[in-house]
């Protein structure tokens, strides 16, 4: 848990599990949360694979006060991710619609709906860039979308281009044990939610920033280490 007043719980999600509730798995953040709270509402979602900073209302008045805000685009997010290349941006704007698609995914097209994400470039590594994205609109896959349309597409996002990160490709003689397949060291895509702020009820400021998930300080080390 990130913050807890009598309005909010701000929790630091963890990869793999969904927001809302899934088909597949049973277990999600908003019935967990109604299990500690039986009126909470999930008040922005967060894809199963990204970790990071995650709002919940505790009861119906802090839910629509927040809802709104989103609806007016008075909420501040901040999601870091690892883009596959090298892409030194500095608030770099990207304006493209989305239009959401049959099988899960989005396209961008004159079609769809406005979307606006701005980029800055927080590191530059051998063959990978980490960034800070910004998105002003919250449409489905916005971010993921929006680096690919750059070239950038996120390390490990095969959705959209982006490749699985393997040691092997930065490390000169790395060797798996014999017989077996190198796996990814992430086994999700690189894009956490690093922060959120937004007007609680009584007009104060609510920030919350999430540390970034183990699996993700794990692979900047490995880039860090590996720096040319």
């Amino acid at each position: 848990m990130l913050l807890e007043n009598r309005d909010y719980i701000l929790i630091n999600k963890p990869p793999f599990i969904a927001t809302l509730e899934d088909r597949v798995e049973p277990v999600n953040i908003l019935a967990l949360a109604r299990d500690f709270e039986p009126d909470a509402q999930v008040c922005h979602r967060l894809d199963k694979d990204t970790s990071g900073v995650l709002a919940i209302a505790r009861h119906p008045e802090a839910y629509r006060h927040l809802s709104l805000q989103f609806e007016h685009r008075e909420v501040k997010k901040v999601y870091h991710a690892v883009a596959d290349g090298r892409h030194d941006l500095d608030n770099f704007e990207v304006d493209a619609p989305i239009l959401k698609q049959n099988d899960g995914t989005v396209k961008l097209t004159s079609k769809g709906k406005d979307a606006q994400t701005t980029f800055s470039t927080l590191r530059l590594f051998t063959r990978h860039t980490l960034m800070e994205c910004r998105p002003v609109t919250g449409r489905m896959h916005q971010i993921r979308i929006h680096l690919a349309s750059l070239g950038a597409p996120i390390t490990g996002d095969e959705v959209y281009g982006g490749k699985p990160f393997l040691i092997s490709s930065i490390k000169r003689g790395f060797r798996v044990k014999k017989d077996t397949e190198e796996q990814p060291l992430m086994k999700r895509m690189a894009l956490h939610a690093f922060s959120l702020e937004f007007s609680g009820l009584d007009g104060q400021t609510i920030t919350a920033q999430a540390p970034y998930s183990k699996d993700f300080t794990a692979l900047l080390k490995q880039l860090s280490a590996n720096v040319r």
